[in-house]
């Protein structure tokens, strides 16, 4: 394994274990809460997704869940990833749209689309589960989950 891939595996592991943004908050007035499975292997996750009062911006994403360290660890990056890149008054929500889309793409490219570390932070570390197209629905959980309760909300 090189220095790159144990570096990542780290990542994924450190995210599995200390989850960012683990424990849903109470549902507020701009806020929708969407529940995702993966049949094919029982994961679960619940994530709430709190808009701006403007509903232009992501205040605040919290979630539960049970699974691989691939589908917790995704998700735990995608709080991290949210709260770096959005600062305090949270990052804009047609944001958060083009990075799903984008993170939809690198994991649906059977590795020929890696992740750039600048946009995606510890999430570029998911860039290997592409190759493996049973992991890639564990990986992509929260981020669906996201991606339907910002419609929502």
């Amino acid at each position: 394994m090189s220095g790159l891939e144990s570096l990542y595996q780290e990542l994924i592991l450190d995210h599995a274990k200390n989850r960012r943004g683990f424990g849903l908050t109470e549902p507020g007035a701009r806020s929708a809460t969407v529940h995702q499975r993966n049949p094919i292997c029982g994961d679960e996750i619940t994530l709430r997704v709190e808009l701006s009062d403007e509903g232009d911006r992501v205040a605040s994403v919290t979630w539960e869940g049970a699974g691989c360290s691939i589908s917790q660890s995704s998700a735990s990056m995608l709080v991290a990833l949210l709260q770096e890149d959005g600062g305090d008054n949270g990052m804009p929500t047609a944001d958060a749209d083009a990075l799903i889309a984008q993170f939809r793409e690198a994991l649906r490219s059977r590795g020929k689309i890696p992740l750039d570390e600048e946009t995606f932070g510890d999430a570029a570390a998911l860039s290997g589960v592409s190759k493996y197209t049973a992991r890639v629905k564990c990986a992509m959980l929260a981020w669906v989950a996201l991606e339907e309760g910002l419609r929502q909300a």
